[in-house]
């Protein structure tokens, strides 16, 4: 299991998702904010904070939020804030991608940068992994939606790239610049996605032993618990018999 879905799929399976539930919602909130104070704030006329606004009903954030944090940003009394990536690598020379939104770029350097001395990893400039990563439009669907044919026909009429299906459900893959358009399109003929959003999808990914992926996962978790980052991307590869180990223990 690759990257940071691996992650992801072990704090599902520890109960950690309904916990982080609030936390998730004011960084959704947060970029609905942003988007609608960099443009328009009608998410017709603002192709951000339209990708925003689905990014935040595919995680059932209630109407009234997503309303409050445009409004916000109306009032003129938000705060300024910009987006920044920082990149670099973790144990095992994993590397590791995160995006933020701060409105203090020291606060948050020096946290990012405290989680990777914290468990061994280096901080490296901007663009020093970035190249070994595809920046693409992720939407997801659960399996309920339809057949993976059906899927794979919605999708190439919504003009995606490619299209992964499994038990679990689908993965749509489209180009960063057309994600609105395409999960526009994908909700007219399939309902609501389970997830939208702009993903760093790795070109290679490299394997990790038990104690690796255990000390990146840590890692994760604590620049995820950071208020002013919002995602987290990282290329290691769990095995199987890793894989089982840490949903165990």
């Amino acid at each position: 299991m690759a990257g940071h879905s691996a992650f992801k799929n072990i704090m599902h399976k520890k109960g950690r998702a309904d916990a982080a539930r609030a936390k998730m919602f004011a960084k959704l909130g947060r970029e609905i904010t942003v988007a609608a104070k960099m443009g328009m704030p009608d998410p017709a006329m603002n192709p951000r904070l339209r990708l925003a606004i689905q990014a935040a009903r595919a995680e059932n954030m209630p109407k009234d939020n997503i309303e409050r944090a445009i409004k916000k940003a109306q009032g003129g009394d938000s705060d300024s804030y910009e987006s920044i990536r920082y990149e670099g690598y973790g144990t095992g020379g994993i590397a590791i991608i995160v995006e933020a939104l701060t409105d203090n770029r020291n606060r948050t350097g020096g946290a990012v940068r405290a989680a990777f001395t914290k468990f061994g990893g280096n901080l490296g400039s901007t663009g020093s992994v970035s190249h070994m990563f595809n920046h693409v439009g992720e939407i997801t669907y659960p399996a309920s939606a339809g057949s993976a044919e059906k899927v794979l026909e919605a999708a190439i009429e919504a003009g995606a790239d490619d299209v992964v299906s499994d038990d679990d459900g689908h993965v749509i893959i489209c180009g960063f610049d057309s994600l609105g358009t395409v999960a526009g399109a994908l909700e007219e003929a399939l309902g609501e996605a389970e997830g939208v959003k702009t993903v760093w999808t790795p070109n290679l990914t490299s394997p990790v032993d038990e104690e690796q992926a255990r000390t990146i996962m840590k890692m994760v978790a604590m620049l995820e618990d950071d208020d002013d980052v919002q995602n987290v991307f990282a290329n290691f590869d769990i095995s199987e018999d890793v894989m089982k180990k840490l949903t165990a223990a």
